[in-house]
């Protein structure tokens, strides 16, 4: 299994940068896990995105689906996908349409956010919609999908982890989340650990929905992963103080997610 980052920027977007999404390959299978603000620009460096089997969301903040709204226009409105000659595209009657597996509630919110100017169903137009729950289990190709829900801001927050069915390494991805041992025993000995580390310092006061680079360590450490890498930080927070925080916590190397880093599970 080949994870690659698109991007690992929190809510607000590093210079040059896109908000959170991840492709999972293996035996050309293609899954776009996440589709923040920017990550369909970086998704097209690396794949067609006609050749994307399935898009999953773990949450419904906009930081983490966004660009299923250029996505969608691409997929609705690009020559290649139309049922007749445009310019050097010989047209086509079955155009791709990806499943988009995406939380419970999610068609409601798609149709708001893109009827606030325009079609409501146009996401619904361009991919296949299905809405999941925790717990839920998926095969697509090679790869198994499972969800986990952990507590943040917005109920209905999941973590997923990516296994391969050829007897290949795990992924977890923690998604959004506060301190919790939810994540810690659904990442149990992970072989890759996608964790965020969003704060420099706790919340003061009110409900946590995040963690530090440090407590991203402890909780890695705690979950026996075999690597880590920190996720949904800023640029704005200094990479090597981060990493030695969460190193320090963890017990070996942790690093700081670069957008086109690569790594086989």
């Amino acid at each position: 299994m080949r994870v690659t980052v698109l991007g690992k920027s929190p809510s607000y977007t590093d210079a040059g940068g896109a908000c959170s999404g991840y492709l999972v390959e293996e035996d050309g299978t293609c899954v776009l896990l996440d589709c923040g603000n920017g990550v369909f620009g970086k998704l097209r460096r690396f794949v067609d995105y006609v050749a994307v089997d399935a898009v999953v969301i773990s949450h419904l903040h906009a930081d983490h689906f966004l660009d299923l709204v250029p996505f969608a226009y691409g997929l609705i409105y690009a020559p290649r996908q139309q049922p007749v000659p445009v310019d050097r595209w010989p047209g086509t009657e079955t155009p791709a349409r990806p499943v988009l597996h995406a939380p419970q509630g999610a068609a409601e919110v798609f149709r708001r956010v893109t009827g606030a100017w325009g079609p409501e169903d146009l996401i619904e137009q361009a991919f296949q919609l299905r809405e999941y729950a925790p717990g839920d289990a998926l095969e697509i190709g090679p790869l198994r999908v499972n969800f986990h829900q952990v507590p943040h801001f917005l109920p209905n927050t999941n973590a997923v982890a990516f296994s391969s069915t050829n007897g290949g390494g795990r992924m977890v991805y923690g998604a959004d989340h506060s301190p919790t041992d939810e994540i810690v025993d659904f990442a149990r000995d992970a072989d890759l650990l996608l964790i965020e580390a969003t704060l420099p310092r706790p919340e003061r006061d009110g409900v946590r929905g995040h963690i530090t680079p440090a407590e991203a360590g402890e909780h890695a450490r705690r979950a026996g992963a075999r690597r880590a890498v920190l996720v949904h930080i800023s640029d704005e927070l200094d990479r090597l103080w981060a990493e030695q925080c969460a190193t320090q916590a963890f017990g070996s190397e942790v690093r700081v997610a670069v957008e086109g880093d690569v790594y086989d599970v």
